[in-house]
């Protein structure tokens, strides 16, 4: 059971840095791609790049919070449940403030839409 959760909290890890690493990538490419057309730069593409961004850091914070509880759940310790906790707890106030951000900024792209 020991070797199959680790597995599973190694894929999670992993999971998390694939997502994370091309959102980055994705985001530089696509900042690049802005900053080398011929077109006005707008902010609104700038905000619609750091959306992009913010939603695939929070994805790739749920799966190292989701690597975490994995790597935790075999017979732990006490040190080990609050360890857990403090991680868990920073990492879902870090989602929750950044999930927050990019609703705002959503809402705010779509009421700027609405007055053109």
């Amino acid at each position: 059971m020991k070797l199959i959760i680790g597995y599973l909290a190694a894929g999670a890890e992993i999971a998390a840095a694939l997502v994370i690493g091309s959102a980055v990538i994705h985001s530089i490419l696509t900042c690049l791609r802005q900053l080398l057309s011929q077109r006005k730069h707008h902010v609104d593409s700038t905000e619609a790049i750091r959306l992009q961004l913010g939603r695939g850091l929070a994805l790739g914070l749920e799966f190292t919070v989701a690597s975490d509880i994995l790597s935790t759940a075999v017979a732990p310790t006490r040190q080990d449940i609050l360890n857990l906790g403090a991680i868990v707890l920073l990492r879902t106030l870090l989602n929750y403030f950044l999930e927050r951000e990019i609703r705002q900024g959503e809402q705010s792209r779509s009421s700027e839409t609405e007055h053109y």
